[in-house]
């Protein structure tokens, strides 16, 4: 099948984005069978992310790049051929997309996964829990009213059934969820919700004049140069489009709560680029809305929801900030019966059908990276880019919105384009990634450390090869713009 047909080829993705398809003859890929092994098309599923977004830098960063300090285009558009080349090389997309594996501090390689964050067996299957951070691991060991002790929680378990658990510890507010088969997850309710849905949603916010681009130098070409983003998102999949549009020459601000702490390792994996600063939003309101008032983008990935109570959806962000480009991002959708809920890379694997896919309904498995996450944090960067060209033309501001659920969708009709899943398992094939991650890898140091960490996936003619500061302690930076 040719990628042109492909629902997970870069034409397809490209296209998602409102791409121009006569762009698509300025990419070149280095293919590399060996990364990224898995039943499900994940090497193809992450290429196609990588250069989706690569494409829209390069696109963005031309226009740029074309400006006179009038603001104005000599000759109108760039044509095609003005367009950077981009090369997206499958080694270095597979690194990127197990950077926090990579990760080394001072040497030492940081911990994934906490020991009650794993595949558990019921009395009819399987349930996959998530309890990484402490306030989500009390509240699953208050739903099944157990010790911290992994041998008291396998015992709960074996006594439920995985529905049974699911509904007990979403109703305490935690993360568990049951194995589903492929079948079984289209069978459901939040599945037919997210079927109905593009797997990125765009739309106008309001009628905001044309964004007049400033000009920005080739050397390197940083197409989001002077642009502020604030980051209120959590995690992998928000942090990794943050990172990348700090890479790109964004000042990125990363907001969080002071009640909510951060795991440092994961932070550091995808502060690159970035600040970061504790703001309680419910108390320093003023400091966030002048924040907002010189803001060009705003990313969110809180549960749907959560911060429209605080006044702060799209629509609320826009009416006090015309112009702005909101980018959303969720777990299952912000829509259908699942819309409301938690959710991590890992519980959307099981949920889907990707661990059944993988593994079998009797034995579940995963696949070669948190693809979902890395997959839809390089997508919700690029809708971004590509928001910020539409303004240039056509004004108004704007709106994307991914859910990993969609992604996983996907995933799931890629296979289904290609007869099912390929026989064999990315666990018995590769430890990580496939085939050696070295050439892709760099140290530097930095206030946690000497880091040593995974190059930038993200790579087109005379753009950025490094991210121009590493990343800080989590919340050690001042609430303000640089």
């Amino acid at each position: 099948m040719t990628d042109t047909e492909s629902p997970v080829g870069l034409a397809a993705v490209w296209s998602s984005l409102g791409g121009d398809p006569a762009l698509l003859t300025r990419v070149s890929t280095v293919e590399r069978p060996e990364v990224l092994p898995a039943r499900l098309p994940v090497r193809e599923l992450a290429r196609a992310c990588v250069g989706a977004c690569a494409l829209a830098a390069a696109e963005l960063g031309t226009r740029r790049a074309a400006r006179t300090p009038s603001g104005r285009t000599p000759a109108g558009r760039p044509g095609v051929f003005g367009t950077p080349a981009v090369r997206v090389d499958d080694g270095a997309v597979a690194a990127a997309f197990v950077s926090e594996r990579h990760l080394l501090v001072d040497g030492r390689a940081p911990v994934a996964f906490a020991p009650l964050s794993r595949f558990w067996r019921t009395a009819d299957g399987w349930v996959r829990t998530h309890a990484n951070y402490p306030h989500h691991r009390a509240r699953l060991l208050a739903a099944l009213g157990t010790p911290e002790d992994p041998r008291a929680v396998a015992a709960a378990l074996a006594e439920r059934s995985a529905v049974e658990v699911e509904e007990a510890v979403h109703a305490a507010g935690g993360l568990a969820v049951a194995l589903r088969t492929p079948a079984r997850w289209a069978a459901h309710e939040q599945a037919a919700a997210v079927a109905e849905r593009p797997l990125v949603e765009r739309g106008r916010l309001d009628t905001a004049p044309a964004r007049v681009l400033t000009p920005v130098d080739r050397d390197p070409l940083l197409p989001a140069a002077g642009l502020r983003v604030l980051d209120l998102t959590r995690v992998v999949a928000g942090p990794v489009a943050t990172r990348t549009l700090a890479l790109l020459g964004a000042d990125v601000l990363r907001l969080d709560s002071p009640g909510l702490p951060e795991l440092p390792d994961q932070h550091t994996d995808t502060g690159f680029g970035k600040r970061s600063a504790l703001l309680d939003l419910t108390v320093d309101r003023d400091a966030f809305e002048e924040l907002l008032s010189a803001a060009d983008v705003v990313v969110t990935g809180y549960r749907p929801g959560t911060l429209d109570r605080l006044g702060l959806s799209p629509e609320a962000l826009a009416e006090r900030r015309p112009g702005v480009v909101v980018a959303q991002l969720s777990a299952w959708g912000a829509y259908g019966p699942w819309g409301d809920r938690r959710g991590f890379d890992s519980l959307v694997q099981a949920a889907t059908g990707i661990a059944a896919s993988e593994g079998s309904p009797e034995r579940p498995g995963a696949l070669p990276a948190q693809a979902l996450d890395h997959g839809t944090g390089y997508l919700l960067a690029g809708a971004v880019l590509r928001a910020l060209t539409e303004q240039a033309d056509e004004g108004g501001g704007r709106f994307v919105r991914l859910a990993l659920a969609r992604t996983a969708g996907l995933l799931l009709e890629g296979a289904a384009h290609t007869g099912g899943p390929a026989e064999g398992s990315a666990a018995a094939l590769a430890p990580v990634a496939g085939g050696s991650a070295d050439a892709w890898l760099t140290e530097a140091d930095s206030a946690r450390g000497r880091l040593r960490y995974v190059r930038p996936a993200v790579s087109f003619a005379g753009g950025p090869r490094d991210w121009a500061r590493p990343p800080g302690p989590w919340g050690a930076d001042t609430a303000r713009w640089g």
